[in-house]
């Protein structure tokens, strides 16, 4: 059997460009945040969708992982609704560098 290394991020593994891939591993780790508030809350979906102002049926898409039913602007104001905290860090590009920047998040 042919056993492959993870690049740690199943996005890029499957073939998305690093742009998307980044994105949408942030997201689905935001989702997980999103969900772990809710399990701890006790909540019902139809309760976590009200706090989030959005609905029921929106908020089961992105916890089943349908990625592009959300943005990460939207999953971050459900976190703050939901009681987390949410920071964002920017870093300044460096001077000359063709590097191309990325997307993380980081669970504190």
């Amino acid at each position: 059997m042919k056993v492959t290394r993870s690049s740690g991020n199943v996005f890029a593994n499957i073939g998305f460009d690093k742009r998307e891939s980044d994105e949408l591993a942030a997201k689905a780790d935001l989702i997980t945040l999103v969900s772990r508030a809710i399990q701890d809350r006790a909540l019902t979906q139809e309760q976590a969708a009200r706090l989030c102002g959005t609905d029921q049926p929106t908020l089961s898409k992105a916890l089943r992982g349908r990625l592009e039913s959300v943005t990460i602007d939207r999953l971050t104001r459900w976190i703050v609704a939901l009681g987390g905290r949410v920071r964002i860090t920017v870093e300044q590009p460096r001077t000359g560098s063709a590097q191309k920047g990325s997307v993380t998040v980081q669970r504190l």
